[in-house]
């Protein structure tokens, strides 16, 4: 009998007497029963009783919410109502940069790693100050009501004092994420006839100056940092300034004095332009009542919202999910603290070791993120506890079974929570509430947040068509999988898609197309009149409806479970249907998977993989199997392509894929998939068409063409 069986004996005992002794208090004195009931209760209805719906929320089933605070019903508005309840409150904090170096890895890369200090704080007054000068500086440099300005920056403080400022004076902002290629923003700048420019210096430079010229209408660029940049090899037509010296023009009495023509409910707010998992990207046309209305529903599933909460952000504010975050989190009177995913954790890659990373500096209680980010948390903390010794390993896989069987009953177990107090240091120890969105969120890593995280994590479901608003589960339901009843704001039906087998009256549950309807659905596209009218459509009582694409099953509480994808389907020569979003989803969880790309054609009758496998775990295997060499020679010996297939055809069957969903072979990448590749979306999103281009050699291969 080995240390850890013994071990187990009185360790059980002592839960046991411990579950036994603390039950009874604990659920009285917490309101386990209340919370129960909440998670069960009907939390959405068909409101004409039919299966396809439409679906409401059962808190707001007489009439759909559109504005949070009565009369607050533009983005400029909301943003002085809060100045006036929080003016000398902390609201946006930014950490000085001490010192950087450059460090060399075994590899031979060099990383730069940072040296950062305490959080700077603008309180609301003080950003009002820094909005108001901004905001009559472009106006003194020419910038005209109801005319596009562009945004094309990082996640920073800068980029919400730049959006405030064009809200405040009814400046269209276009916004591009800092990571799109030159030619999609080239495309966006010229389709929307931009003259005014809103960048970063290392945007400017290394993006943006050599395709310059192709942009005729842009005639002034402003950066936000606080340093001075050659206009040297700058189009002659084009003025070069800093966000200081705009705001220094519009600090002049004349110009802050300057008439402002404030914007309307109906008046554009937001040209997004979406990164896009398909084609070009397209600029979604937002008004103000369409992100009055979407937040307002976001934010009644947040309970407590207040100043008392501290966000940390440092997604892309290009993205609809953070942009709606911030503007809320600025409205209920949260700080901010702007990160990056480089310098996120203790841990993370800009961070130079023995300092400290953002999370633990800020301790936010709130946070937002992509199940990519959640998954690698996940592995990183698994693979941690693979390297404890076998007395810890041995608790922690106790305290965590333990706690799962509780929180699958609607418990929880205060005493494991001291187990995973170095876990929860990851993100501060300090998180209520975790938001994952931009993709669906496997069960697994789900649960695995709840436990070792101590906290909700809630699934949403939205898209920058409906400003980011469709459904948030309650913190009360312990479900997984699930993405939550409709929001206050918008309601939910089902369409047929009788080609992918899916129909509202399916049994046991209907399921069909998702469709959104609400005043969070946004215009359409920006010039793009055929889009409109397959995407969008107005029913017979004037409201809006977006028909996601998306393919939903909605269970007997009325809360949505996404189930499929119509782009991800394709017909193998065999006649049956693959969804490659299911297989993914069903084989990310695989500890030698970092991610992957199904990929099918119709003219074969088995699917292909593309693998980025998880580094640490496939050269262990390697080592193993005494394979030697360079991470990219382990990933291309075919040996450990037969490992990695062995392991996904293994899993596919504990999650139950049919067999013709299985992939048959494998491709390893060595190199990641990220945002800067070109291969995935901001959200990290799968691109298809891209990743099929790029394995266009590996797809002939392994179809067998050569």
């Amino acid at each position: 009998m080995d240390l850890s069986t013994v071990l187990l004996f009185p360790v059980h005992a002592l839960v046991w007497l411990y579950s036994f002794i603390s039950f009874l208090p604990w659920h009285f004195l917490t309101g386990a029963r209340e919370k129960k009931a909440q998670a069960k209760r009907l939390k959405s209805k068909s409101t004409t009783g039919k299966e396809d719906g439409p679906y409401r929320s059962v808190d707001r089933f007489d009439s759909l919410v559109t504005v949070d605070f009565p009369g607050k019903d533009t983005l400029d508005k909301l943003f002085d109502h809060a100045v006036q309840r929080f003016g000398k409150a902390d609201c946006l904090g930014t950490r000085e940069v001490l010192s950087e170096e450059n460090e060399t890895q075994p590899s031979g890369k060099v990383f730069k790693k940072l040296i950062l200090g305490e959080y700077k704080w603008l309180s609301y007054d003080e950003l009002d100050v820094e909005i108001s000068s901004f905001g009559s500086g472009l106006a003194a440099l020419g910038q005209q009501p109801k005319s596009t300005i562009a945004l094309f920056c990082e996640t920073r403080a800068e980029w919400m004092i730049t959006a405030q400022a064009c809200f405040r004076r009814n400046f269209p902002l276009v916004t591009f994420y800092a990571t799109l290629g030159e030619e999609a923003v080239v495309y966006g700048l010229n389709e929307c006839g931009v003259t005014h420019l809103v960048t970063s210096s290392d945007l400017l430079e290394t993006k943006l100056k050599s395709v310059l010229p192709q942009i005729p209408k842009l005639r002034h660029i402003i950066y936000v940092d606080r340093k001075t940049i050659s206009t040297a090899g700058y189009p002659q037509n084009m003025q070069i300034h800093s966000m200081h010296s705009v705001q220094q023009l519009g600090a002049k009495p004349e110009n802050l004095r300057s008439e402002i023509v404030k914007p309307i409910p109906s008046d554009l707010a937001v040209i997004m332009y979406t990164s896009g998992s398909t084609g070009r990207p397209k600029g979604v046309m937002i008004i103000h009542s369409n992100l009055i209305g979407g937040m307002a529903g976001q934010c009644e599933r947040i309970p407590g919202l207040g100043p008392k909460d501290t966000y940390i952000a440092y997604l892309p504010l290009a993205h609809v999910l953070e942009m709606t975050a911030e503007i809320s989190c600025v409205t209920y009177g949260c700080r901010i603290g702007y990160s990056s995913p480089q310098t996120l954790s203790d841990q993370s890659t800009k961070i130079k070791k023995g300092s400290k990373g953002d999370c633990t500096m800020l301790r936010p209680t709130l946070m937002a993120a992509v199940p990519e980010i959640m998954d690698r948390i996940n592995k990183n903390v698994m693979s941690k506890v693979q390297e404890m010794n076998c007395v810890q390993r041995t608790l922690f896989k106790l305290a965590y079974d333990y706690k799962l069987e509780q929180i699958k009953k609607g418990y929880d177990a205060p005493l494991c929570n001291l187990v995973f107090k170095k876990v929860r240091a990851l993100l501060g120890g300090n998180v209520r509430m975790m938001l994952s969105g931009g993709a669906p969120l496997s069960s697994a890593t789900q649960r695995f947040m709840n436990i070792c995280f101590c906290c909700p994590v809630g699934q949403g479901y939205g898209l920058t068509e409906t400003c980011g608003a469709g459904t948030i589960t309650e913190v009360a339901d312990y479900s997984t999988g699930r993405v939550g009843a409709p929001l206050i704001c918008c309601e939910i039906k089902l369409k047929d898609w009788v080609e992918g087998g899916y129909k509202k009256y399916d049994k046991p549950h209907p399921r069909g197309e998702i469709l959104i309807g609400g005043p969070n659905v946004t215009m359409g596209y920006y010039r793009n009149d055929c889009s409109n009218n397959e995407d969008f459509y107005i029913d017979q009582n004037r409201q809006r409806w977006f028909c996601t694409g998306d393919i939903g099953e909605m269970h007997p509480d009325g809360c949505l479970q996404i189930v499929d994808r119509k782009k991800d389907l394709v017909k193998l020569q065999a006649g049956d249907y693959v969804s490659l979003g299911k297989v993914e989803s069903a084989l990310k969880n695989c500890p030698l998977i970092d991610n992957i790309c199904a990929y099918a054609n119709s003219d074969q009758n088995y699917v292909i993989s593309f693998v980025v496998p998880n580094q640490k775990q496939l050269t262990a295997l390697a080592h193993q199997k005494g394979i030697e060499g360079t991470w990219e020679q382990i990933c291309n010996h075919p040996v450990m392509e037969r490992e990695v297939l062995k392991a996904i055809k293994e899993n596919a069957t504990s999650t139950k894929l049919q067999r013709f969903e299985i992939p048959v072979m494998v491709h390893l990448s060595p190199d990641p998939w990220t945002p800067e590749t070109g291969l995935v979306t901001d959200a990290f999103k799968l691109k298809r068409k891209e990743l099929k281009n790029h394995y266009l050699n590996d797809i002939e291969r392994m179809y067998g063409h050569k």
